[in-house]
């Protein structure tokens, strides 16, 4: 299976991300959001991380230049997916919200295309029920930085077909990614395990065991974690672990994944971590 066109449908942190190294490691790529701001956003930023890139040597002058060339952002689903063989929906975490783009991409992206799923939690077997061939349907699963995560999650759904996970792992390695295959269960596998350790680490915060930051730091200086869980959960976003930790409850009902009441008060209040300035810890 022969992928020229990659569609990212999703101008957030996540979808900007995947549009970048998809450009970068040569593919054609079409960012979509029906955000008029949101994308322009995302693309000057998605400029400046390859400028970034330049400057520390990690990628050549040229190398950027031909990425930008590469990608153009869109507010029209039709146009963004039209010559697409591979499509990467990279939407919030809302079953009802994935399901429906999910539908229109049967109407608008080529009968061959793989359609993808950035979802950290959510079945693929039931965002693949939105379409006509499950069988194409497949979890593509990026880690936050995309740039510099070098992990890759792939999720069979049911019916997902082995010709599509071949391609996509195809994808991930030329994305300088290391793919994992894993079945579709609630949470997959990194995220279940990285929901819990999470979790726990909150309840610490409200037992005052200790601060988010030496709780932090346990993980990093005694377990090796290149960054503790409050400071990731910081990093993904408190809103989005939210929603991936109810789902989780509510999908395997363990008292493990119950979101918090700090959890669930910080995002009330606001306080979402680095994109708000402020969450477990404080960023300037």
């Amino acid at each position: 299976m022969d992928i020229r066109h990659v569609a990212v449908l999703g101008a957030g942190t996540m979808g900007a991300g995947i549009a970048q190294v998809s450009a970068t490691a040569g593919y054609e790529t079409s960012l979509f959001d029906v955000d008029p701001g949101q994308l322009e956003e995302s693309l000057q930023r998605i400029e400046r991380n390859l400028a970034r890139s330049v400057e520390k040597g990690r990628i050549k002058a040229q190398t950027r230049v031909a990425a930008l060339a590469r990608l153009r952002g869109g507010g029209d689903l039709r146009d963004a997916v039209g010559a697409a063989d591979l499509v990467v929906e990279a939407v919030p975490e809302n079953p009802e919200l994935k399901a429906r783009i999910f539908s229109e991409l049967e109407a608008h992206a080529p009968s061959h295309a793989i359609l993808a799923s950035n979802t950290s939690s959510i079945p693929i077997s039931q965002i693949a029920r939105a379409v006509a061939d499950p069988g194409r349907v497949v979890g593509m699963h990026f880690f936050n930085p995309v740039p510099a995560m070098a992990l890759l999650e792939l999720v069979r759904g049911d019916q997902t077909r082995d010709e599509v996970i071949a391609a996509a792992t195809s994808v991930g390695i030329k994305m300088g990614k290391t793919p994992i295959i894993v079945r579709d269960s609630p949470g997959f596998a990194s995220s279940r395990l990285g929901i819990a350790l999470g979790l726990e680490a909150m309840r610490m915060v409200e037992e005052e065991v200790a601060t988010p930051a030496d709780i932090d730091r346990a993980m990093e200086l005694g377990y090796r974690h290149p960054m503790g869980p409050l400071r990731l959960t910081d990093l993904v976003g408190l809103d989005v672990r939210l929603a991936i930790a109810e789902n989780l409850h509510r999908e395997l009902g363990s008292d493990t994944f119950r979101p918090p009441e700090i959890l669930r008060r910080l995002v009330r209040e606001g306080r979402l971590g680095k994109k708000s300035g402020e969450g477990f810890h404080r960023w300037d």
